[in-house]
């Protein structure tokens, strides 16, 4: 996702914690994924943290954004995907999605990141969940001071050429809805060359500012509205990780 946390990263694939519970994919595993992501944060557009290693400053009631000290630094977001086509050895993953939600804390360029959580959609097979946990480990190549995984129902993922939606548990746990960002003709804007995360390859960053992007339960609950949008098409396969 972000530039300069991919530069800073040396953790282990181990201690990324994206690993589903249950048996271990031998290793050299052939597989294969192209998914993408409706995403959107709490910084606003465009999100400072592909470009530095700390988010944007928010006021303390966590809606402003501030320049001046004594500002909470956090990136807060909501990243629903969707695989397009995908398999681990003879795991089919087309049209598997899962979701994350997280905060990068205040300062990233350890490689550390605050919390995070990853939700697998309630229809995957224990399989496909061990196979998007070791595609979720090379996406996200990173640690987190708190990590932990459920399942929800993810009801609801759509986009076109005009916005996209992405409800969680029917909303009730998070919630995604862009709106493609005018540019100077009918055609999105699209930032290109630019580092997501750690996949190798992406189709670039397609604006798309957020109407709403909330995560609804437990105590790390947030909503912010106007803030960073996007979606974005990203692939990778095992060969680009040689053991």
């Amino acid at each position: 996702m972000r530039y300069m946390l991919s530069a800073a990263v040396t953790a282990a694939i181990a201690g990324a914690g994206f690993a589903a519970s249950g048996p271990t994919a031998p290793q050299g595993t052939e597989w294969a994924a192209n998914l993408t992501a409706i995403e959107a944060c709490s910084c606003p557009m465009f999100c400072q943290c592909y470009f530095n290693r700390e988010p944007a400053g928010h006021a303390s009631h966590g809606a402003g954004h501030e320049a001046h000290g004594g500002a909470t630094h956090f990136c807060r977001a909501n990243l629903a995907y969707k695989i397009n086509k995908g398999h681990h050895g003879a795991t089919r993953l087309d049209g598997a999605k899962f979701w994350v939600a997280a905060d990068l804390g205040a300062d990233f360029g350890d490689g550390e990141l605050d919390w995070g959580v990853l939700y697998f959609d309630k229809s995957l097979t224990p399989a496909q969940r061990e196979a998007i946990g070791v595609v979720a480990s090379k996406i996200f190549p990173v640690k987190w001071k708190s990590f932990r995984t459920e399942e929800a129902t993810i009801d609801k993922w759509q986009f076109d050429k005009d916005g996209a939606h992405a409800l969680l548990g029917g909303g009730k746990i998070a919630e995604v809805k862009l709106r493609r960002f005018p540019g100077m003709t009918d055609q999105p804007v699209v930032i290109r060359n630019l580092r997501y995360w750690g996949a190798p390859r992406n189709d670039g960053f397609l604006m798309m500012p957020n109407e709403i992007q909330t995560y609804r339960v437990g105590p790390n609950a947030f909503e912010f509205k106007g803030t960073n949008g996007f979606m974005i098409t990203v692939d990778l396969n095992s060969k680009d990780f040689p053991s």
